[in-house]
């Protein structure tokens, strides 16, 4: 273990943000592969007042999936206990991998009540990762405030349009 974080502009540190800006970008286009087909049955569902126009996610996910990104890599560039940074990023794994089996459940097996489920343990996923990511990085768990806030209106969304159309198969 290093006492100094990987100089930010080092060849190696932007290969490592290269790196994770690659796996968030590939969960959000599988995610996207399992919502974009969907879109005809999610336009069919009753929504409430306050759902965003659909193009408004896109540009949400985008800037989300970038932060996720650079918040996973300030966590692998600190000089911080390598096992606490494994358990970290494992955590990032898992809430990144809870966030792509929304999109199946929600959107490619047209379930709210799944999606429901998962997003729930998404939340606290995020939850988990920013605690961990807190004992390597103040900055990395901060950025991933708009992440969680964003998953816990999501979920009242997601909520909402379960309730709405319970009774619709």
């Amino acid at each position: 273990m290093s006492s100094v974080a990987e100089p930010i502009t080092s060849k190696r540190s932007l290969v490592g943000l290269g790196v994770a800006l690659l796996i968030c970008f590939a969960a959000s286009l599988v995610g996207s592969a399992f919502t974009t087909p969907n879109l005809g049955w999610y336009a069919t569902l009753e929504k409430p007042g306050f759902t965003p126009p659909n193009s408004v996610f896109p540009i949400v996910w985008t800037i989300l999936f970038a932060m996720m990104a650079v918040s996973a890599w300030l966590v692998w560039r600190q000089p911080a206990d390598e096992g606490e940074k494994k358990t970290a990023l494992t955590w990032f794994g898992i809430q990144l991998a809870l966030n792509v089996l929304w999109s199946f459940a929600f959107f490619q097996m047209h379930s709210p009540i799944a999606g429901l489920a998962v997003i729930l343990w998404l939340l606290v996923a995020i939850v988990l990762t920013m605690v961990f990511f807190d004992r390597v990085s103040r900055v990395a768990a901060l950025l991933l405030i708009p992440y969680l806030l964003w998953v816990g209106f999501a979920a009242g969304l997601n909520f909402a349009i379960w309730a709405l159309n319970a009774g619709a198969a």
